[in-house]
Order: C-alpha cells, then structure tokens, then sequence
C-alpha cells in the first residue's frame, strides 16, 4: 500500500477537486460539456462555456489539460460509430447495420477525459509530471466494443449463432417487456408456466444465455409467439413462480419524472485516517497502488482494467478453480478472447469467499491493498464481513469500491444487470429513432459505460484520499451510467419536447456490396445502392460530402493498425488516453 502524499489542500476538503479552478479553450470538443460537469460536481469551479481543451489547476498542483477530439478521418458521433464497429454490433438484433441514438462514443470519450484530469492530478500529487492527456472518440469507440473485436480475431467461432433475433417480447395486452435469469432451471419453468413449446425451450436458452457476447439472440419465434398469447398479469405471475425477473420497458419522461439528479457515483470518506510520507512515484499514474477486484462479467472487471492501463497493479479474486468465464468461447490461446479483453495482465487469487479462513485471508491482502472492488449482488459484501467498515477498521486508508446495477436509488428495481437497467431508465426508447420501435440495445451499452465511470469514481476517491489522508467508500452503478448515457433526451422530454430522435437518425445507407454513413443532419442526396461502397464514397466526395464506409465485419479492423495483439495472440485495443 502506498502511502499518501502531503495533502495539496486542508483535511476539511470534502470533494476531490475542492480549490481547483477549471478553464475551457478552442473550439468546442466532442465531450466538453459533460466533461465541465462531472468536474463541477466533483468541485473544481469555474468556466461554463464549452471548449475542447479543459485545464485543471490550483494551489498545490502543476495544472494539467485535457483535449479531446474525434479523431483521424471519423468527423461526428455518425462517423464514429461506423468506423469503430458500433454500429455492426448494435445492429446485430436486426440484421443490418445501426447507429446508436444517442451519442454513445462521444459520452465514453467525456469520462475517459475527466479519467485523464483526475489521474494527472492523481500523479503530480505522488510526484509525477503529467500536465497533458489527450482522448479521441475513435479510441474511445474501440474502446467501447472490444469484446467484440476480441471475439473476431479469436481462433476459433462463437459459442451461439450470431444472427438477427432477441428480446423485449410483448404481452398480449401489448406490454413491451425484457426477461432477465442467470439459471436455464428458471428460464424453462418460465417458459413452461406461458406453454411455450419444449423444444423451443430447449433451444432459445443458449442464444439467449450468450446475447451478452453476440449482441444477439436468434431464439425461436414460438417463444416471442407464447409471450404475445398472455396477458402482462399471468407473466408476471410465470415470472413470479419460476424466479425470473421481468420488467416493462419505461419511457424517458417516466424516468425524468422520478430522476433524483444525483451524481453518477457517490463518495462518502472514512470517518478514519492517517497520514503519510509523499509516495514519490513516476511513471504512469497509479504506478504503485495496488487494487484488489472481485468482479464479476463486464462492469467492475472493465473498472480494474482500466485502472491497470494507468499503472495500478490489478490482483483479481476469483472462485476456487478460477473464473469460469475463462473459457467461454472463442478462445485464443486457451482462454477465452472476451476475458482476456477485460482481464489481460491482471494477477489472480483464487478464494473461497464461503470459507472462514478465505474471508479473513482475503482481509489480509485489502489491508494491504489500495483498492479494494467488487459487483456482488446487494446486501452480500455486508453477509460476508467484507463491507466497507470491515475492510477499513485494518485499513483506514482503503478506497472500497462498490460498481452495482442501482445504487440503492430504486426501491423497486429488478435484477441490476445492463438490459434491465436500459428497459427500467428509457435507455430503449433513446437509443432508437422515432420510426422504430424502443428496445433496448443488445449490446452491453450500460456494463461498457459503467465500467468507465466506476473507474471515475475510483480515481476521483484516490484523489480525495491523497488530499485529505482518509479513506473513501466509492459507489457507482448502472443506473448512473444510464443517467448519464440519456441526459440529453430526458431533458428533452422535461422540456416537453419529443425525447426522440427522428425517423432515420443515423442510419446507414446500403450500397451495391456495403454501407456508408454520412454525419449527422445530412442526408445521401441520390440513390447509391447500384454502387460499390468505394465508388459511392468518391461520388459523395466530389460532391463535397463527407461519407464513411460502416464496417460490417468486425474482423476488418484487426488490420486498421491500431488494433495489436497480447501475449495470447488476442486483439487488443490501444489504450482510450495519451498522456505527456
């Protein structure tokens, strides 16, 4: 564990950036306004104005500035999403490529942005020399599907068809609805209590288990048929008697209307402290901190990778025998391409968190640690002894992480896994333009974009500890993510206006042997389908129009240059920061 430096401010600063004064300049970013957000809510004060270069500085720090900005030869969040493979992958339920309603990459570049300011700051107060970080979307893009990609350039194919299908279903009484289980026991009594066929059973679990990787789920139609016989009353009632979870997808004034405006994470210090000698360290950020994550899936292993790519020695925790996900299919080398895309360099322990003698070994290594994170199910750290006041009575310093679906902000929230999260916040209705209908994406919008603001929130908690000598508990989850994901469309529809996009909204236009997509608010101005995607791409451009060709096959950018491969041959994406 290191200890931290002389705190740059008093031990009465409350939020980690408390006396720091924020400036914008140049011309406005992709991400600049949610970037002068998070770092108001996070205290820095000062300038309201957009601008793509945002510099944070005060008494006790160097200053440091972050720029961000699209990219090489992507334009806007259109171009973007076609050129990283966003749109192939949200695309995959309906069998051609789609753009994201919502400015996805663009709102993953704004946190990666305040990532960068806070771990500069982070480091000059442990004796580095950062003082300029750059993002671009496209990165950030990549960034945002590499699961995908990993499983592209894997050696072997995925473990379900990849194909045009998935949920929500709809009731009889035109209830539209997403199904949540994590037990094929609980997925057949399900389906049994509605008469769906057993056959059909049968085959929709596997596509269905696996949507989380495809981003598809061709099940069969004979289970969307016996969801649509029933009234939403008896499939609450299937739901009930089996275990599964339902819930009706809610539209975005429904969530403006309950939204509490709290931030995206919570930081709450330690009642306890102590104080320590300057670290000293160099190099990258957290060079030195040492975190320990037990996480599960998506959301809380992406937060410790990103905190590995800044420096931090990553320890994960995993089950007697190792993560089972290790070899979910494709592999590369033996292990599986997706795990590896989260989880590559990382150390493991394996504990038996059910066994006495594991629980208090594992409290040994948090007091020793930095980090300690986890996204077990509420209420489980508290059952084991290994909540926040547990680990921080050895370890008065810890920063004890905790990346959940809720945040305890919903009393009467569903099971907390990304597509429920996206059908309870009106994710559904902003990601799709007004002519189709709202479904929430199969992609893992929300496990992506919670990942990257648990890492936030952990930043944020080091700084605050650095600065004040005392421990922090950091809360972050879905629903935030969420939140922050449709802010622009809720106040939309706060200001009664339609919270949608319109009909067509960034989506590609076929060609001959392909797609193009233009930028948004411009719109191809003839017929291009009888042309090849290289020779519609030259006519547009002669005409003065920007256009992109929209990759399809993922596999394609494994030879863009960017993409490089680790130790298992499995594609890895270039870090989402620069820093100098």
């Amino acid at each position: 564990m290191t200890s931290p430096a002389t705190p740059a401010v008093a031990h009465t600063t409350a939020r980690p950036l408390d006396g720091l004064r924020l400036e914008a300049s140049g011309p406005p970013g992709p991400a600049d306004g949610l970037v002068a957000e998070h770092l108001r809510l996070l205290g820095a004060e000062g300038a309201a104005h957009p601008g793509g270069h945002i510099r944070l500085g005060g008494p006790g720090f160097n200053g440091i500035t972050a720029r961000t900005r699209w990219g090489d030869g992507a334009l806007d969040e259109a171009t973007v999403q076609a050129a990283t493979g966003v749109m192939a992958v949200h695309g995959r339920r309906g069998g051609t490529p789609r753009g994201l309603a919502v400015d996805y990459t663009a709102t993953a570049t704004g946190i990666l942005a305040v990532q960068a300011l806070l771990a500069g700051l982070l480091a000059q107060t442990r004796g580095g020399q950062i003082s300029d970080a750059e993002v671009t979307v496209e990165r950030a893009g990549l960034l945002t599907v590499s699961q995908y990609l990993a499983a592209a350039g894997a050696e072997e194919g995925e473990a379900a068809e990849v194909a045009p299908g998935g949920p929500p279903f709809t009731s009889a009484d035109g209830v539209v609805f997403e199904l949540e289980t994590l037990d094929p026991g609980v997925w057949a009594a399900f389906w049994r209590a509605l008469d769906a066929p057993q056959d059909a059973i049968r085959r929709g679990w596997r596509p269905f288990q696996f949507r989380y990787a495809t981003a598809c789920a061709p099940f069969p139609q004979a289970l969307h048929d016996a969801a649509r016989r029933a009234g939403w009353e008896p499939i609450r009632e299937a739901a009930r008697s089996s275990g599964a979870e339902v819930c009706p997808l809610r539209s975005l004034s429904d969530r403006a209307a309950e939204y509490d405006e709290a931030p995206p994470w919570k930081l709450t210090p330690h009642p306890a402290s102590y104080s320590g000698a300057p670290a000293g360290e160099a190099g990258a950020p957290l060079a030195g901190l040492t975190v320990l994550e037990a996480g599960r899936r998506i959301q809380a292993p992406l937060t410790a990778h990103l905190l590995g790519l800044l420096g931090a020695e990553v320890v994960r925790i995993e089950p007697p025998g190792g993560d089972p996900l290790r070899g979910m299919p494709p592999a590369c080398s033996g292990i599986s391409a997706r795990w590896l895309a989260l989880n590559r360099g990382k150390k493991a322990v394996e504990v038996d968190i059910k066994s006495p003698a594991d629980r208090e070994r594992l409290r040994a290594m948090a007091a020793e640690a930095d980090v300690f994170l986890h996204n077990w199910a509420p209420g489980k750290a508290a059952g084991l002894g290994l909540d926040h006041e547990h680990l921080a009575t050895a370890n008065p310093a810890l920063v004890y992480a905790y990346t959940s679906g809720w945040a305890g902000r919903l009393p009467d929230a569903p099971m907390g896994t990304d597509f429920m999260v996206q059908a309870r916040t009106g994710v559904g209705e902003a990601a799709r333009p007004s002519d189709e209908p709202p479904a929430p994406s199969l992609m893992t919008l929300l496990d992506v974009l919670g990942g990257l603001i648990g890492a936030e929130a952990v930043l944020a908690g080091l700084l605050l500890r650095q600065r004040t000598g005392a421990g922090v508990r950091v809360d972050s989850s879905l629903l935030g993510a969420a939140d922050v994901l449709t802010a622009a469309a809720r106040a939309r529809a706060v200001q009664g206006l339609d919270p949608r996009r319109p009909a067509g909204f960034r989506r590609p236009s076929p060609t001959a042997d392909g797609w193009i997509a233009l930028p948004d608010h411009s719109a191809v101005p003839y017929d291009v389908r009888d042309l090849t995607t290289a020779r519609a791409l030259e006519r547009l451009r002669g005409d003065g129009l920007s256009a992109v060709p929209v990759v399809t096959d993922l596999a394609g950018l494994l030879s863009s240059g960017s993409i490089s491969r680790d130790a298992h041959g499995a594609p890895a994406v270039p870090d989402p920061w620069r820093f100098a």
